[in-house]
């Protein structure tokens, strides 16, 4: 029997991830926001496979630091050299020439000393 007009069953695993996915996006986008805003990050001249790079590696270090040190990293003090390094250090991983677990420690210890 086909249910109509009724939301498709999903589980609560799926919720959870979904919800996850969410406040992880939602955590990246405003970490973006406050680089955007910063003047001397140059925003404007990065290309939009900087910023998808920027974005990922954002987007997984988050998974991996704890909420407290994340909220206190201040994203707009990241300098323009900070921002291309971990834009590079995306860049490596997509090409695999870096470890993942490595690249999101070395972007955790950049974030870290915005603290």
């Amino acid at each position: 029997m086909v249910r109509v007009g009724c939301m498709p069953d999903v589980t609560n695993d799926e919720r959870g991830r979904r919800i996850f996915q969410l406040h992880k996006e939602r955590a990246v986008e405003a970490a973006l926001e406050k680089i955007r805003l910063n003047p001397k990050s140059d925003w404007a001249t990065f290309s939009q496979q900087d910023i998808k790079s920027l974005t990922t590696m954002l987007g997984e270090t988050w998974v991996s630091v704890e909420r407290s040190t994340w909220e206190h990293c201040s994203f707009s003090r990241l300098t323009r050299k900070d921002l291309n390094e971990i834009i590079s250090i995306g860049n490596d991983v997509k090409s695999e020439r870096m470890r993942e677990e490595t690249a999101i420690n070395t972007v955790s210890t950049i974030l870290k000393k915005s603290i």
